[in-house]
Protein backbone atom coordinates (compact mmCIF):
# COMPACT_ATOMS: atom_id res chain seq x y z
CA UNK A 1 0.00 0.00 0.00
CA UNK A 2 1.11 3.42 -0.74
CA UNK A 3 2.03 5.99 2.10
CA UNK A 4 -0.81 8.25 2.91
CA UNK A 5 -0.76 11.50 4.83
CA UNK A 6 -4.06 13.71 5.52
CA UNK A 7 -3.74 17.40 6.31
CA UNK A 8 -6.24 19.39 8.10
CA UNK A 9 -6.00 23.40 6.80
CA UNK A 10 -6.77 25.22 9.89
CA UNK A 11 -7.80 28.22 8.31
CA UNK A 12 -8.80 30.21 11.25
CA UNK A 13 -8.82 33.61 12.89
CA UNK A 14 -7.14 34.36 16.10
CA UNK A 15 -7.41 37.96 17.95
CA UNK A 16 -4.60 39.33 19.13
CA UNK A 17 -3.75 38.82 22.84
CA UNK A 18 -6.78 36.49 23.51
CA UNK A 19 -4.86 33.28 24.53
CA UNK A 20 -7.58 31.43 25.89
CA UNK A 21 -9.44 32.37 22.90
CA UNK A 22 -6.96 31.37 20.66
CA UNK A 23 -6.13 28.25 22.38
CA UNK A 24 -10.20 27.29 22.30
CA UNK A 25 -10.01 27.45 19.07
CA UNK A 26 -7.20 25.26 18.32
CA UNK A 27 -8.65 22.94 20.17
CA UNK A 28 -12.00 22.72 18.82
CA UNK A 29 -10.25 22.29 15.43
CA UNK A 30 -7.81 19.57 16.81
CA UNK A 31 -11.14 17.84 18.12
CA UNK A 32 -12.87 18.05 14.38
CA UNK A 33 -9.26 17.03 12.47
CA UNK A 34 -9.32 13.73 14.99
CA UNK A 35 -13.00 12.94 14.04
CA UNK A 36 -11.90 13.10 10.45
CA UNK A 37 -8.55 10.93 10.21
CA UNK A 38 -6.06 13.77 9.82
CA UNK A 39 -2.66 13.09 10.26
CA UNK A 40 -1.61 16.72 11.22
CA UNK A 41 -3.78 19.70 11.58
CA UNK A 42 -2.04 23.19 10.50
CA UNK A 43 -2.69 26.43 12.01
CA UNK A 44 -1.45 29.61 10.86
CA UNK A 45 1.75 32.00 11.94
CA UNK A 46 1.88 33.22 15.38
CA UNK A 47 -2.16 31.99 15.80
CA UNK A 48 -1.60 31.58 19.96
CA UNK A 49 -0.84 35.13 20.20
CA UNK A 50 -2.59 36.55 17.45
CA UNK A 51 -0.81 38.56 14.57
CA UNK A 52 0.60 40.93 14.33
CA UNK A 53 1.53 41.13 18.25
CA UNK A 54 3.81 44.15 17.56
CA UNK A 55 5.43 45.16 20.76
CA UNK A 56 3.14 42.66 22.65
CA UNK A 57 5.93 40.16 22.13
CA UNK A 58 8.81 42.21 24.15
CA UNK A 59 6.74 41.74 27.43
CA UNK A 60 8.65 38.52 28.45
CA UNK A 61 5.43 38.00 30.81
CA UNK A 62 3.17 37.93 27.53
CA UNK A 63 5.46 35.86 26.04
CA UNK A 64 5.42 33.47 28.66
CA UNK A 65 1.95 33.43 28.75
CA UNK A 66 1.63 32.08 24.99
CA UNK A 67 4.12 29.37 26.08
CA UNK A 68 1.89 28.00 28.35
CA UNK A 69 -1.12 27.97 26.52
CA UNK A 70 1.05 26.11 24.07
CA UNK A 71 2.59 23.26 26.61
CA UNK A 72 -1.10 23.29 27.65
CA UNK A 73 -2.18 22.55 24.27
CA UNK A 74 -0.41 20.23 23.98
CA UNK A 75 -1.46 17.80 26.84
CA UNK A 76 -4.91 18.67 25.82
CA UNK A 77 -4.02 17.63 22.81
CA UNK A 78 -2.32 14.33 23.07
CA UNK A 79 -4.37 11.97 21.37
CA UNK A 80 -5.20 12.38 17.57
CA UNK A 81 -3.25 14.28 14.94
CA UNK A 82 -0.04 16.62 15.34
CA UNK A 83 -1.03 20.04 15.60
CA UNK A 84 1.18 22.54 14.46
CA UNK A 85 0.71 26.01 15.51
CA UNK A 86 2.93 29.26 15.96
CA UNK A 87 3.25 31.41 18.54
CA UNK A 88 6.41 33.40 19.74
CA UNK A 89 9.61 32.03 21.74
CA UNK A 90 11.83 33.41 23.98
CA UNK A 91 14.73 31.47 24.50
CA UNK A 92 18.32 31.99 25.86
CA UNK A 93 16.96 36.04 25.59
CA UNK A 94 16.33 35.59 21.83
CA UNK A 95 12.30 36.12 20.78
CA UNK A 96 11.99 33.94 18.14
CA UNK A 97 8.79 33.26 15.36
CA UNK A 98 8.31 29.68 16.12
CA UNK A 99 5.83 27.40 14.89
CA UNK A 100 5.01 23.96 17.29
CA UNK A 101 4.61 20.74 16.42
CA UNK A 102 2.50 19.00 19.29
CA UNK A 103 1.93 15.40 19.54
CA UNK A 104 1.29 13.18 21.48
CA UNK A 105 1.16 14.97 24.87
CA UNK A 106 4.36 16.97 24.05
CA UNK A 107 5.90 19.82 21.50
CA UNK A 108 7.59 17.07 19.14
CA UNK A 109 9.73 19.97 16.94
CA UNK A 110 10.26 23.57 17.10
CA UNK A 111 10.55 25.40 13.66
CA UNK A 112 11.90 29.27 14.01
CA UNK A 113 11.43 31.69 11.33
CA UNK A 114 14.47 32.48 9.74
CA UNK A 115 13.84 35.64 6.65
CA UNK A 116 12.09 38.20 9.05
CA UNK A 117 10.04 40.49 6.78
CA UNK A 118 10.71 44.16 7.67
CA UNK A 119 8.99 46.17 5.04
CA UNK A 120 5.23 47.38 4.22
CA UNK A 121 3.42 46.67 7.25
CA UNK A 122 5.64 44.22 8.28
CA UNK A 123 8.81 45.08 11.19
CA UNK A 124 9.46 41.96 12.39
CA UNK A 125 13.14 42.48 12.84
CA UNK A 126 12.15 44.80 15.65
CA UNK A 127 11.15 42.11 17.64
CA UNK A 128 12.33 38.86 16.83
CA UNK A 129 15.53 37.22 16.22
CA UNK A 130 16.25 35.53 12.92
CA UNK A 131 16.35 31.58 13.71
CA UNK A 132 18.70 28.80 12.08
CA UNK A 133 17.08 26.88 8.90
CA UNK A 134 14.98 24.37 10.38
CA UNK A 135 15.43 20.58 8.72
CA UNK A 136 11.80 18.36 8.54
CA UNK A 137 10.08 16.31 10.85
CA UNK A 138 8.23 12.91 10.22
CA UNK A 139 4.42 12.56 10.82
CA UNK A 140 3.38 9.10 10.19
CA UNK A 141 5.04 8.34 6.89
CA UNK A 142 5.56 11.81 6.13
CA UNK A 143 8.38 13.91 6.14
CA UNK A 144 7.17 17.51 6.77
CA UNK A 145 8.84 20.72 5.87
CA UNK A 146 7.64 24.14 7.09
CA UNK A 147 9.00 27.06 6.06
CA UNK A 148 6.74 30.12 7.60
CA UNK A 149 5.61 32.49 6.21
CA UNK A 150 8.54 34.88 4.61
CA UNK A 151 10.72 31.64 4.38
CA UNK A 152 8.75 30.52 1.43
CA UNK A 153 9.33 33.64 -0.23
CA UNK A 154 12.77 33.09 -0.71
CA UNK A 155 14.54 30.07 -2.43
CA UNK A 156 17.06 29.03 0.05
CA UNK A 157 14.71 27.29 2.94
CA UNK A 158 12.36 25.02 0.64
CA UNK A 159 15.62 23.97 -1.60
CA UNK A 160 17.40 22.93 1.92
CA UNK A 161 14.28 21.42 3.13
CA UNK A 162 13.82 19.13 -0.23
CA UNK A 163 17.40 18.62 -0.03
CA UNK A 164 17.30 17.34 3.87
CA UNK A 165 14.47 14.88 2.66
CA UNK A 166 11.12 16.72 3.03
CA UNK A 167 8.48 14.96 1.25
CA UNK A 168 5.82 18.00 1.13
CA UNK A 169 5.97 21.93 2.49
CA UNK A 170 3.35 23.12 4.49
CA UNK A 171 3.68 26.95 4.97
CA UNK A 172 1.72 28.39 8.50
CA UNK A 173 1.20 32.84 7.15
CA UNK A 174 0.14 35.60 8.72
CA UNK A 175 0.08 37.19 4.95
CA UNK A 176 -2.55 40.56 4.40
CA UNK A 177 -4.95 41.54 1.98
CA UNK A 178 -3.78 44.26 -0.85
CA UNK A 179 -4.99 44.13 -3.85
CA UNK A 180 -3.59 41.35 -6.64
CA UNK A 181 -2.21 39.37 -3.18
CA UNK A 182 -3.84 36.26 -3.99
CA UNK A 183 -2.31 35.81 -7.67
CA UNK A 184 1.35 37.01 -6.57
CA UNK A 185 1.18 34.17 -3.22
CA UNK A 186 0.32 31.53 -6.25
CA UNK A 187 2.61 33.04 -8.42
CA UNK A 188 5.63 32.24 -5.86
CA UNK A 189 5.01 29.02 -4.39
CA UNK A 190 4.53 27.92 -7.79
CA UNK A 191 8.11 28.73 -8.41
CA UNK A 192 8.80 26.99 -4.79
CA UNK A 193 7.14 23.73 -5.92
CA UNK A 194 8.55 23.78 -8.96
CA UNK A 195 12.27 24.69 -7.76
CA UNK A 196 11.99 21.65 -5.46
CA UNK A 197 9.88 19.53 -7.21
CA UNK A 198 7.77 19.13 -3.71
CA UNK A 199 3.80 19.66 -3.11
CA UNK A 200 2.80 22.47 -1.02
CA UNK A 201 0.62 23.52 1.24
CA UNK A 202 -0.27 27.25 1.88
CA UNK A 203 -2.24 28.10 5.14
CA UNK A 204 -3.06 31.76 5.34
CA UNK A 205 -4.95 33.44 8.52
CA UNK A 206 -8.51 34.97 8.35
CA UNK A 207 -10.07 38.09 10.33
CA UNK A 208 -9.13 41.35 11.03
CA UNK A 209 -6.87 42.93 13.16
CA UNK A 210 -6.67 46.73 13.22
CA UNK A 211 -6.31 48.27 9.41
CA UNK A 212 -5.28 44.82 8.50
CA UNK A 213 -7.53 41.86 6.79
CA UNK A 214 -6.25 38.04 6.55
CA UNK A 215 -8.05 37.37 3.86
CA UNK A 216 -7.28 33.02 4.01
CA UNK A 217 -7.21 32.01 0.49
CA UNK A 218 -5.81 29.34 0.95
CA UNK A 219 -4.29 26.42 -1.57
CA UNK A 220 -2.38 23.42 -2.02
CA UNK A 221 -0.19 23.36 -5.45
CA UNK A 222 1.29 19.76 -6.28
CA UNK A 223 4.67 19.74 -8.43
CA UNK A 224 4.89 21.67 -11.26
CA UNK A 225 2.26 24.48 -10.22
CA UNK A 226 -1.28 22.54 -10.41
CA UNK A 227 -3.51 24.11 -8.14
CA UNK A 228 -4.94 21.30 -5.83
CA UNK A 229 -7.34 23.08 -3.71
CA UNK A 230 -8.45 26.47 -3.04
CA UNK A 231 -10.32 27.70 -0.15
CA UNK A 232 -12.43 30.49 0.24
CA UNK A 233 -11.20 34.14 0.87
CA UNK A 234 -12.63 35.94 4.23
CA UNK A 235 -14.21 32.87 5.67
CA UNK A 236 -13.06 30.64 8.67
CA UNK A 237 -13.31 26.87 7.36
CA UNK A 238 -11.02 23.97 7.53
CA UNK A 239 -10.47 21.59 4.49
CA UNK A 240 -8.74 17.94 4.43
CA UNK A 241 -6.39 17.25 1.95
CA UNK A 242 -5.01 13.85 1.33
CA UNK A 243 -1.10 13.37 0.19
CA UNK A 244 -0.03 9.88 -1.25
CA UNK A 245 3.44 8.84 -2.19
CA UNK A 246 3.28 7.36 -6.11
CA UNK A 247 6.71 6.46 -8.34
CA UNK A 248 7.15 10.43 -8.67
CA UNK A 249 6.76 11.84 -5.54
CA UNK A 250 4.24 12.99 -3.29
CA UNK A 251 0.57 14.46 -4.79
CA UNK A 252 -2.09 15.60 -3.13
CA UNK A 253 -5.49 14.48 -4.31
CA UNK A 254 -7.27 17.03 -6.19
CA UNK A 255 -10.35 18.60 -3.72
CA UNK A 256 -12.77 21.97 -3.93
CA UNK A 257 -11.36 25.22 -5.97
CA UNK A 258 -13.11 28.13 -4.86
CA UNK A 259 -13.58 30.90 -7.02
CA UNK A 260 -12.63 34.27 -6.05
CA UNK A 261 -14.30 37.56 -6.32
CA UNK A 262 -13.30 40.23 -8.88
CA UNK A 263 -10.75 43.53 -7.63
CA UNK A 264 -13.85 45.51 -6.23
CA UNK A 265 -16.04 42.43 -5.08
CA UNK A 266 -12.26 41.86 -2.98
CA UNK A 267 -12.29 45.83 -1.79
CA UNK A 268 -15.70 45.97 -1.13
CA UNK A 269 -15.36 42.60 1.55
CA UNK A 270 -12.20 43.86 3.11
CA UNK A 271 -13.54 47.20 4.14
CA UNK A 272 -16.81 45.76 5.42
CA UNK A 273 -14.38 42.48 7.47
CA UNK A 274 -12.21 45.01 8.60
CA UNK A 275 -15.30 47.25 10.30
CA UNK A 276 -17.05 44.17 11.40
CA UNK A 277 -14.04 42.80 12.99
CA UNK A 278 -12.97 45.73 14.94
CA UNK A 279 -16.27 46.43 16.24
CA UNK A 280 -16.11 42.84 17.54
CA UNK A 281 -13.23 42.38 18.63
CA UNK A 282 -13.08 45.51 20.83
CA UNK A 283 -16.85 44.90 22.27
CA UNK A 284 -19.28 47.72 20.15
CA UNK A 285 -22.06 46.24 18.07
CA UNK A 286 -23.37 50.06 17.02
CA UNK A 287 -21.89 52.11 15.21
CA UNK A 288 -23.00 56.17 13.77
CA UNK A 289 -22.25 58.24 11.23
CA UNK A 290 -22.75 61.69 10.42
CA UNK A 291 -24.86 61.35 6.58
CA UNK A 292 -23.76 64.33 3.98
CA UNK A 293 -25.95 63.56 1.15
CA UNK A 294 -22.74 62.88 -0.43
CA UNK A 295 -20.49 60.08 -1.95
CA UNK A 296 -18.83 58.97 0.93
CA UNK A 297 -21.25 58.97 3.92
CA UNK A 298 -23.46 56.99 1.49
CA UNK A 299 -20.63 54.34 1.24
CA UNK A 300 -19.87 53.72 4.85
CA UNK A 301 -23.05 53.92 5.91
CA UNK A 302 -23.92 50.98 3.26
CA UNK A 303 -20.71 49.02 4.60
CA UNK A 304 -21.87 49.43 7.96
CA UNK A 305 -25.29 48.14 7.25
CA UNK A 306 -23.86 44.96 5.57
CA UNK A 307 -21.53 44.43 7.80
CA UNK A 308 -23.53 44.44 10.92
CA UNK A 309 -27.15 45.40 9.93
CA UNK A 310 -29.04 48.48 9.95
CA UNK A 311 -30.69 48.32 13.46
CA UNK A 312 -27.23 48.74 14.60
CA UNK A 313 -26.59 51.81 12.74
CA UNK A 314 -27.09 55.39 13.14
CA UNK A 315 -26.78 58.20 10.51
CA UNK A 316 -26.96 61.64 11.32
CA UNK A 317 -28.09 64.46 8.97
CA UNK A 318 -26.86 67.90 10.33
CA UNK A 319 -27.53 70.40 7.81
CA UNK A 320 -26.13 74.07 8.25
CA UNK A 321 -27.63 77.29 5.82
CA UNK A 322 -25.50 75.92 3.20
CA UNK A 323 -26.60 72.54 2.80
CA UNK A 324 -28.65 72.53 -0.38
CA UNK A 325 -31.81 70.76 -0.49
CA UNK A 326 -30.91 68.34 -2.83
CA UNK A 327 -28.06 66.96 -0.09
CA UNK A 328 -31.05 66.78 2.28
CA UNK A 329 -32.97 64.88 -0.09
CA UNK A 330 -30.05 62.30 -0.74
CA UNK A 331 -29.04 61.55 2.47
CA UNK A 332 -32.92 60.94 4.01
CA UNK A 333 -32.98 58.60 0.39
CA UNK A 334 -29.72 56.58 1.46
CA UNK A 335 -31.26 55.88 4.76
CA UNK A 336 -34.55 55.23 3.68
CA UNK A 337 -33.41 52.55 1.28
CA UNK A 338 -30.75 50.88 4.08
CA UNK A 339 -33.38 50.76 7.27
CA UNK A 340 -30.94 53.05 9.00
CA UNK A 341 -32.42 55.42 11.87
CA UNK A 342 -31.64 58.99 10.89
CA UNK A 343 -31.61 61.69 13.24
CA UNK A 344 -31.39 65.21 11.43
CA UNK A 345 -29.55 68.24 13.76
CA UNK A 346 -29.88 71.50 12.13
CA UNK A 347 -26.22 72.98 13.36
CA UNK A 348 -27.24 76.81 12.31
CA UNK A 349 -27.67 77.72 15.90
CA UNK A 350 -24.45 76.65 17.33
CA UNK A 351 -22.81 78.30 14.57
CA UNK A 352 -24.20 81.52 15.01
CA UNK A 353 -23.38 81.19 18.63
CA UNK A 354 -19.96 80.40 17.76
CA UNK A 355 -19.63 83.43 15.68
CA UNK A 356 -20.87 85.49 17.69
CA UNK A 357 -18.42 84.47 20.79
CA UNK A 358 -15.86 84.53 18.32
CA UNK A 359 -16.23 87.94 16.90
CA UNK A 360 -14.18 89.89 19.19
CA UNK A 361 -11.22 88.00 18.47
CA UNK A 362 -11.80 87.82 14.87
CA UNK A 363 -13.46 91.22 14.20
CA UNK A 364 -12.60 93.47 11.10
CA UNK A 365 -10.39 90.16 9.51
CA UNK A 366 -12.39 88.51 6.57
CA UNK A 367 -13.80 85.25 6.76
CA UNK A 368 -11.84 82.45 5.26
CA UNK A 369 -11.73 78.80 6.18
CA UNK A 370 -11.39 79.26 9.57
CA UNK A 371 -15.28 79.92 9.73
CA UNK A 372 -16.00 77.17 7.18
CA UNK A 373 -14.27 74.80 9.45
CA UNK A 374 -16.60 75.51 12.35
CA UNK A 375 -18.75 73.86 10.56
CA UNK A 376 -17.13 70.57 10.51
CA UNK A 377 -16.18 71.04 13.87
CA UNK A 378 -19.50 71.24 15.16
CA UNK A 379 -20.78 68.54 13.29
CA UNK A 380 -17.71 66.71 14.78
CA UNK A 381 -18.59 67.76 18.50
CA UNK A 382 -22.35 66.40 18.24
CA UNK A 383 -21.17 63.34 16.79
CA UNK A 384 -18.94 62.80 19.43
CA UNK A 385 -21.96 63.40 22.13
CA UNK A 386 -24.00 61.13 20.41
CA UNK A 387 -20.96 58.38 20.13
CA UNK A 388 -20.43 59.21 23.87
CA UNK A 389 -24.04 58.94 25.06
CA UNK A 390 -25.43 55.84 23.42
CA UNK A 391 -21.89 53.73 23.73
CA UNK A 392 -22.00 54.07 19.43
CA UNK A 393 -18.85 53.79 17.48
CA UNK A 394 -18.18 57.03 15.06
CA UNK A 395 -17.15 56.07 11.69
CA UNK A 396 -15.28 58.88 9.79
CA UNK A 397 -16.15 59.39 6.01
CA UNK A 398 -12.91 60.48 4.49
CA UNK A 399 -11.59 58.88 1.82
CA UNK A 400 -8.03 58.49 0.57
CA UNK A 401 -7.78 61.18 -1.87
CA UNK A 402 -9.04 63.91 0.59
CA UNK A 403 -6.63 62.13 3.57
CA UNK A 404 -3.49 62.58 0.97
CA UNK A 405 -4.25 66.22 -0.07
CA UNK A 406 -5.47 67.27 3.77
CA UNK A 407 -8.79 68.01 1.93
CA UNK A 408 -10.19 67.22 5.65
CA UNK A 409 -11.02 69.11 8.71
CA UNK A 410 -8.56 67.73 11.96
CA UNK A 411 -11.51 67.76 14.98
CA UNK A 412 -14.38 67.88 12.71
CA UNK A 413 -15.02 65.60 10.29
CA UNK A 414 -11.91 63.67 11.07
CA UNK A 415 -13.57 63.01 14.23
CA UNK A 416 -14.19 59.39 14.84
CA UNK A 417 -12.89 55.49 16.13
CA UNK A 418 -12.84 53.98 12.50
CA UNK A 419 -12.69 54.84 8.89
CA UNK A 420 -13.92 52.20 6.61
CA UNK A 421 -12.44 53.86 2.74
CA UNK A 422 -9.42 55.25 4.25
CA UNK A 423 -7.46 53.46 1.61
CA UNK A 424 -9.96 54.24 -1.23
CA UNK A 425 -9.15 56.84 -3.80
CA UNK A 426 -12.33 58.96 -4.64
CA UNK A 427 -12.65 57.94 -8.00
CA UNK A 428 -13.05 54.28 -6.81
CA UNK A 429 -15.11 55.46 -4.01
CA UNK A 430 -17.85 56.07 -6.51
CA UNK A 431 -16.71 52.96 -8.60
CA UNK A 432 -17.57 50.25 -5.37
CA UNK A 433 -21.56 52.22 -5.09
CA UNK A 434 -21.64 51.11 -8.72
CA UNK A 435 -20.94 47.54 -7.95
CA UNK A 436 -22.44 47.59 -4.98
CA UNK A 437 -25.81 48.76 -6.41
CA UNK A 438 -25.56 46.09 -9.06
CA UNK A 439 -24.40 42.95 -6.70
CA UNK A 440 -25.47 41.36 -3.43
CA UNK A 441 -23.85 38.90 -1.59
CA UNK A 442 -24.94 36.08 1.30
CA UNK A 443 -22.25 37.69 3.40
CA UNK A 444 -23.70 41.54 3.06
CA UNK A 445 -27.14 42.51 5.87
CA UNK A 446 -28.44 45.07 3.79
CA UNK A 447 -31.21 45.49 1.04
CA UNK A 448 -30.11 44.05 -2.17
CA UNK A 449 -30.69 46.13 -5.02
CA UNK A 450 -29.17 50.06 -5.69
CA UNK A 451 -28.48 51.53 -2.38
CA UNK A 452 -26.42 54.24 -3.00
CA UNK A 453 -28.51 56.98 -5.65
CA UNK A 454 -28.27 57.64 -9.07
CA UNK A 455 -28.33 61.62 -7.93
CA UNK A 456 -25.51 61.09 -5.50
CA UNK A 457 -23.28 59.61 -7.83
CA UNK A 458 -24.41 62.02 -10.41
CA UNK A 459 -24.18 65.26 -8.65
CA UNK A 460 -20.64 67.27 -8.45
CA UNK A 461 -18.92 66.37 -4.80
CA UNK A 462 -18.86 69.14 -2.56
CA UNK A 463 -18.12 69.54 1.21
CA UNK A 464 -21.14 72.36 1.61
CA UNK A 465 -18.78 74.92 3.87
CA UNK A 466 -20.02 77.81 1.44
CA UNK A 467 -22.46 78.90 -0.81
CA UNK A 468 -21.93 77.30 -4.22
CA UNK A 469 -19.20 75.26 -3.15
CA UNK A 470 -17.45 72.40 -5.10
CA UNK A 471 -14.26 70.80 -4.20
CA UNK A 472 -13.09 71.25 -7.60
CA UNK A 473 -12.89 74.85 -6.83
CA UNK A 474 -9.94 74.49 -4.54
CA UNK A 475 -8.51 70.98 -5.86
CA UNK A 476 -8.05 68.77 -9.37
CA UNK A 477 -10.98 66.96 -10.89
CA UNK A 478 -10.69 63.74 -9.20
CA UNK A 479 -9.74 61.39 -12.15
CA UNK A 480 -6.48 64.06 -12.62
CA UNK A 481 -6.10 64.29 -8.46
CA UNK A 482 -6.33 60.46 -8.51
CA UNK A 483 -4.29 59.74 -11.54
CA UNK A 484 -1.30 61.75 -9.95
CA UNK A 485 -1.63 60.72 -6.31
CA UNK A 486 -1.20 56.85 -7.58
CA UNK A 487 1.85 57.71 -8.86
CA UNK A 488 3.20 59.84 -6.00
CA UNK A 489 1.93 57.81 -3.28
CA UNK A 490 1.37 54.09 -4.65
CA UNK A 491 4.07 54.04 -7.08
CA UNK A 492 6.64 56.75 -5.35
CA UNK A 493 7.21 58.30 -8.54
CA UNK A 494 9.19 61.49 -8.93
CA UNK A 495 7.13 64.73 -10.05
CA UNK A 496 9.70 64.63 -13.56
CA UNK A 497 7.72 61.20 -13.41
CA UNK A 498 4.23 62.29 -13.25
CA UNK A 499 4.81 65.06 -15.83
CA UNK A 500 6.01 62.77 -18.44
CA UNK A 501 2.79 60.78 -18.00
CA UNK A 502 0.94 64.10 -19.14
CA UNK A 503 0.45 65.75 -16.42
CA UNK A 504 0.53 69.69 -15.64
CA UNK A 505 4.32 70.01 -13.81
CA UNK A 506 2.36 73.08 -11.70
CA UNK A 507 -0.30 70.99 -10.71
CA UNK A 508 1.54 68.03 -10.24
CA UNK A 509 4.38 70.42 -7.52
CA UNK A 510 1.01 71.85 -5.90
CA UNK A 511 -0.27 68.42 -5.12
CA UNK A 512 2.80 67.34 -3.85
CA UNK A 513 3.04 70.41 -1.72
CA UNK A 514 -0.32 69.15 -0.55
CA UNK A 515 0.80 65.59 0.38
CA UNK A 516 3.61 66.81 2.18
CA UNK A 517 1.72 69.92 4.59
CA UNK A 518 -0.93 67.12 4.82
CA UNK A 519 1.08 64.52 7.13
CA UNK A 520 0.28 65.92 10.55
CA UNK A 521 -3.01 65.62 10.20
CA UNK A 522 -3.05 61.76 9.09
CA UNK A 523 -0.87 61.20 12.03
CA UNK A 524 -4.34 62.42 14.38
CA UNK A 525 -6.51 59.89 11.77
CA UNK A 526 -8.98 56.66 12.67
CA UNK A 527 -7.46 53.76 11.67
CA UNK A 528 -9.02 52.47 8.56
CA UNK A 529 -9.18 48.81 6.20
CA UNK A 530 -5.97 48.67 4.48
CA UNK A 531 -6.53 47.23 0.89
CA UNK A 532 -3.36 48.53 -1.00
CA UNK A 533 0.78 48.10 -0.80
CA UNK A 534 0.70 52.12 0.19
CA UNK A 535 -1.86 52.67 2.54
CA UNK A 536 -1.55 55.61 4.43
CA UNK A 537 -0.13 54.17 7.91
CA UNK A 538 2.19 51.93 8.22
CA UNK A 539 2.87 51.61 4.64
CA UNK A 540 4.10 55.26 4.11
CA UNK A 541 6.16 56.45 7.02
CA UNK A 542 6.93 59.87 6.75
CA UNK A 543 7.71 62.64 9.57
CA UNK A 544 5.85 65.61 10.10
CA UNK A 545 8.56 68.29 10.01
CA UNK A 546 9.89 67.75 6.37
CA UNK A 547 11.59 70.34 3.98
CA UNK A 548 12.52 68.46 0.85
CA UNK A 549 10.46 68.82 -2.01
CA UNK A 550 10.97 67.21 -5.51
CA UNK A 551 12.23 71.24 -7.16
CA UNK A 552 14.81 70.05 -9.90
CA UNK A 553 14.08 67.91 -13.03
CA UNK A 554 15.69 64.98 -13.21
CA UNK A 555 18.67 65.63 -15.66
CA UNK A 556 18.55 63.60 -19.29
CA UNK A 557 21.82 61.65 -20.76
CA UNK A 558 22.58 64.48 -22.91
CA UNK A 559 23.02 67.00 -19.63
CA UNK A 560 24.51 64.70 -17.52
CA UNK A 561 26.92 64.57 -20.00
CA UNK A 562 28.01 68.29 -19.84
CA UNK A 563 28.09 68.54 -15.96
Amino acid sequence: MPSRFRLAIAQSNPTVGALESNAEKARLRHREARARGADMVALPELFISGYPPQDLVLKAAFTNDCMRHILALAERCAEGPALGIGGPLLRDGNLYNAYFILSKGEVKAEILKHHLPNHAVFDEARHFTPGPISGPFKIGEARIGTPICEDAWHEDICESLEESGADLLVVPNGSPYSRNKLERRHAVMVARVVETGLPLAYVNMTGGQDDLVFDGGSFVLNPGGSLALQMPQFEEEMAFVDFYESEEGWRAEPGDLASTGGEQEQDYRVMLTALREYLAKNGFSKVLLGLSGGVDSALVATLATDAIGPEQVRCVLLPSEFTSEESETDAREVARVLGCRLDEIPIDGPRHAVLAALAPVFRNLPENVAEENIQSRLRGLLLMAISNKFGEVLLTTGNKSEAAVGYATIYGDMAGGYNPIKDLYKTRVFDICRWRNSNHRPWMLGPEGAVVPRNVLEKPPTAELRANQKDSDSLPEYETLDGILEMLIDEDKSVDDVERMGYDREMVKRVEQLVYSSEYKRFQSAPGARLTGRALWLDRRYPIVNKWRDEESVASDAERGSL
